[in-house]
């Protein structure tokens, strides 16, 4: 496939402008190009199929299995975009006067409402973009607190398990705090012993993602918790893998003081491409003051948006939020209701179900039940037939499979992290389940067929299918 700019040719057009009848602006010299940009010249059609063909090239959940580990890339239902396309919400102006946005403001509260029942914590914000944003603004709030008590000048050290996303130890950074590392326990939990070592005054909190990366529960959740409680630190939960649990057991509960939601992974959003995303906070009562600005509030029937919090540590986005994400939750929340937590059940049982069928042709790191996800290790092949995890993966789009995430967990050597979520049926399970045992078998009879993968877009380009 050609690129657009190796289809331009001097002097095509896909349109054509009316002259204005006015007179040319005049540009200041210093800011006038020198010469034309360099844009490809193309007639309409060719610009057509150009991305017309870019767009079949498109791998999505909408085009295949897309097992994506800790993203949770799961369908969308089209009734969400249907109700975020109604004018009220489409066409609404984020400096609307609030008695003429009464409808999305109940919506954000009442969205608030449903998050803070979910992980068993009173208060919710809305306003942060995205899970790495809720992380900065939790660590945010850390430091708010601390620095109310007074403590915040010796309180400097956040604690981050081996198995954390990378974006803990980022946002760690981006806050003024320093990172300190815990070790994972042959069990694949937070190794407790290690964790006693670093946990004591100058320690402000620990960030957890549970379950892990690995895909499992902490067994010492418990014994973690009042660790950190009797060291005066909080506990922050990673949201990313709250699609495990949701409706079956709350953060708030385990201890948890700050959790982020990941709405466009738990609550559908079609976030591939880099958005749009949302990673709203929840929080215990003591941290509530310190939470962003604007906070939507409900008097009587009517709902506002209050600036007036002391103690906030002030906005952390534009206006209230990413208002599209909210609508596309809320709506997809409501469509499950009190049957929210089948999402969950459903998400652990065809985890459980792939990794009963693959466990035996690949490397299992812990020998425990998953939850929504888990890792696998293509150690063994490496070890015997000098494939790596990277060729299973490139062979696995010769079966029309979107690759799992590879070689994370970092902790597990030749990782493989698949989550095939709540939405797929049995024979999408199965079928990928056979490809990966089929690819297992081709590392032992024909390595040279997954070093040389992938060979399906090869065999387009030359056939134009």
């Amino acid at each position: 496939m050609k690129l657009i700019y190796e289809k331009s040719k001097a002097g095509r057009r896909a349109s054509s402008l009316p002259q204005p009848g006015l007179p040319r602006a005049e540009v200041p010299e210093e800011l006038r190009r020198s010469s034309p940009p360099r844009l490809p010249e193309i007639s309409e059609p060719e610009l057509v199929r150009h991305f017309t063909a870019l767009a079949d090239r498109t791998f999505g959940v909408d085009t295949g299995f897309y097992p994506l580990g800790s993203c949770t890339m799961k369908h969308n239902p089209r009734v969400n975009e249907r109700v975020v396309g109604l004018p009220g919400f489409r066409d609404l102006h984020p400096l609307q006067e609030e008695d003429a946005s009464q409808g999305a403001l109940e919506l954000m509260w009442r969205l608030q409402v449903i998050l803070a029942e979910v992980v068993g914590l009173p208060a919710v914000s809305l306003q942060p973009a995205a899970g790495s944003q809720g992380e900065l603004t939790g660590l945010l709030l850390m430091r708010a607190y601390f620095s109310d008590r007074g403590e915040g000048q010796h309180r400097r050290e956040i604690v981050i398990p081996d198995t954390a996303h990378g974006t803990n130890p980022a946002s760690v950074t981006m806050a003024g705090y320093e990172a300190v590392g815990v070790k994972t326990d042959s069990r694949g939990n937070v190794d407790l012993d290690d964790l006693r070592e670093k946990v004591g005054p100058q320690t402000a909190g620990l960030m957890l993602t549970n379950p892990s990366t690995l895909g499992l529960f902490d067994e010492g959740i418990e014994e973690i918790t009042k660790i950190f409680h009797e060291a005066g630190a909080l506990m922050y939960y990673d949201g990313a893998n709250l699609n495990a649990i949701c409706g079956i057991a709350r953060p708030g509960d385990f201890g948890f003081d700050i959790v982020h939601f990941n709405l466009h992974k738990t609550f559908s959003q079609p976030h591939g491409g880099g958005g749009p995303g949302g990673g709203p906070i929840a929080v215990r009562e003591r941290l509530e003051p310190f939470l962003p600005v604007p906070a939507v509030v409900r008097d009587g029937d009517t709902f506002r948006l209050d600036y007036e919090r002391p103690k906030t540590i002030g906005k952390v986005r534009g206006f209230c939020g990413p208002f599209g994400v909210f609508v596309r939750s809320y709506a997809y929340i409501r469509s499950y209701g009190p049957a929210l937590k089948e999402m969950s059940e459903v998400a652990v049982l065809n985890a459980n179900y792939l990794l009963a069928r693959l466990r035996d042709a690949y490397e299992l790191p812990f020998d425990r039940h998953c939850m929504h996800e888990f890792v696998l290790s293509g150690r063994r092949l490496k070890r015997e037939h000098g494939v790596t995890t990277l060729d299973v993966a490139k062979r696995l789009m010769d079966y029309r499979f979107h690759p799992p995430t590879i070689y994370f967990p970092l902790i597990v050597p030749e990782a493989l992290m698949i989550e095939p979520t709540e939405t797929e049926p049995k024979e999408t399970l199965d079928a990928f389940a056979d490809a990966m045992l089929a690819i297992a078998r081709e590392a032992a009879e024909q390595p040279e067929l997954l070093k040389e993968a992938p060979h399906v877009r090869q065999l387009e380009a030359q056939t134009g299918v």
